[in-house]
């Protein structure tokens, strides 16, 4: 059986960067997921500027706070698949009328293109558009990872 591809929203690795509560344990545990045979877990460089942006601001005024951000980032970058948003998701984004917020939809048609078959995000209102799953990180570890 193929590993079951998901895609990581930029909130869910905001979530996990700064430490946030009460959704903390939900997204860690989504992004340990990358250590799963089972699973392959994908995010786009848009999703890692954007976790590098609140990373590096909750960190401004600590000692070395920038450079911990983005050490933070580069270990992301090393566990997950890195999607790419190119001139296809772009135009497909601009495209498709549904769509009101286009980071979101250069987010879509980046786990599209990496043929993911869920989004997990806190937004899912965000993604109405979509044809693939929608699922925030507390549902899905009740349907893919503690129901298996």
């Amino acid at each position: 059986m193929s590993p079951k591809r998901i895609f990581l929203d930029a909130n869910i690795l905001v979530t996990v960067l700064c430490n946030e509560y009460p959704r903390f344990g939900a997204c860690a545990r989504v992004l340990s997921l990358a250590d799963d045979e089972r699973f392959t877990v994908h995010t786009s460089p848009l999703c890692l500027a954007i976790g590098a942006y609140f990373a590096e601001k909750k960190l401004r005024n600590k000692a070395g706070g920038k450079k911990l951000a983005r050490k933070k980032i580069e270990l992301l970058a090393e566990r997950l698949k890195i999607t790419k948003i190119g001139g296809e998701a772009v135009r497909s984004a601009l495209a498709n009328r549904k769509i009101l917020d286009l980071e979101d939809g250069f987010q879509y048609y980046s786990a599209m293109d990496a043929k993911c078959e869920v989004i997990v995000s806190y937004d899912k209102r965000d993604f109405h558009f979509s044809t693939l799953e929608v699922l925030d990180a507390q549902e899905f570890l009740f349907r893919y990872v503690v129901g298996r």
